[in-house]
């Protein structure tokens, strides 16, 4: 007559199969070595050039507030908290360094991973005479700002990746203050 309850056998067996099932979950892929995107052998370098480009983003933004403020000085009460959260996210982007990041690597060695930043016609100097026109423009600017950052979420590092969805929410937030709910 056979057992029919637990063996010492069985039981080992199940270990086994569990703890190898548990195994096949482990990886090597720790974050210190994890490469964004494979687009770099080194993940150092190229946070630091997202980082830059990033951050060089931001500063345009802030670029396009000051020429509305400059164009149109009776919204500057308005638009002085927005542009102040502005520069706020491009130091915090640049790693906390006002002006951008340290150097960025050349062209050879990290390739861009987001569109260069290019200012719009606001930044250009031609800001709307109309005071609500210029506030859509700047909130458009934000919602560019915000979908770049958006859109750079893949390559980034957890850490800056988490800051950057805060900075793209922030720019979303101005852009519907901007506009007070307006459509688009």
């Amino acid at each position: 007559m056979g057992r029919t309850g637990t063996t010492r056998r069985r039981a080992l067996l199940a270990t086994g199969a569990a703890a190898a099932g548990m195994l096949t979950g482990c990886s090597n892929d720790s974050p210190g070595t994890r490469r964004p995107s494979g687009r770099s052998a080194d993940p150092a370098r190229a946070e630091a050039a997202l980082r830059a480009r990033l951050a060089a983003r931001s500063t345009a933004l802030g670029d396009e507030y000051d020429a509305v403020i400059a164009r149109h000085p009776e919204l500057a009460e308005r638009l002085t908290p927005l542009r102040s959260a502005v520069s706020a996210h491009a130091v915090a982007l640049a790693g906390g360094r006002p002006g951008g990041a340290s150097a960025a690597p050349s062209p050879s060695t990290a390739p861009p991973v987001t569109p260069p930043v290019t200012p719009s016609a606001t930044a250009a100097g031609s800001v709307p005479e109309d005071p609500a026109a210029a506030l859509r423009a700047l909130a458009a600017a934000e919602r560019r700002t915000s979908d770049g950052h958006t859109a750079s979420l893949a390559d980034a590092e957890p850490e800056l990746a988490r800051l950057l969805a805060s900075v793209a929410a922030a720019g979303a937030a101005h852009a519907y203050l901007l506009t007070k709910g307006e459509p688009r």
